[in-house]
């Protein structure tokens, strides 16, 4: 059975306007929901870290940043369920250096990587679990309301 990614209409409407308020850079920030599961209601925009020649084709988020947003979630009884990035000239699937990092920050294959692509005139989101170098879609959920 599919797993499926449920974001708030709140935090897909600010994860597509923080992908387009950040072009010609990428994107790029953090999401947050109840531990364990995959309903999304915090997302958490992060500095784009990367060099700055770079950034237009990748992303780098801020150490500290992302150490403030763990705490905060931990505080708040969330848990951080995965990573959110755009993609500004390509389609919205996972880059080789896209899985080359989740290679290295994720492991054991736990957070859901959504990328919103800027490709065309509307931005398009989907999602993935990346482990061991596979990569799974995710479907997307947008709760209306």
């Amino acid at each position: 059975m599919a797993e499926i990614l449920i974001l708030t209409n709140d935090v897909y409407r600010a994860m597509i306007d923080r992908a387009l308020a950040e072009t010609p850079n990428e994107a790029c920030g953090l999401f947050t929901g109840a531990p364990g599961g995959l309903r999304v209601d915090g997302y958490h925009p992060m500095t784009n870290a990367a060099d700055p020649d770079e950034a237009w084709k990748l992303y780098l988020l801020d150490g500290q940043e992302m150490l403030d947003v763990e705490a905060a979630a931990d505080a708040d009884g969330q848990a951080v369920l995965g990573v959110m990035h755009s993609h500004t000239h390509t389609e919205a699937y996972p880059s080789p250096t896209d899985v080359a990092d989740a290679s290295r920050f994720d492991p054991f294959g736990a957070w859901v990587f959504v990328i919103v692509s800027l490709q065309h005139s509307d931005p398009e989101l989907r999602a993935y679990r990346i482990l061991d170098g596979e990569i799974t879609e995710v479907l997307v959920e947008v709760e209306q309301g």
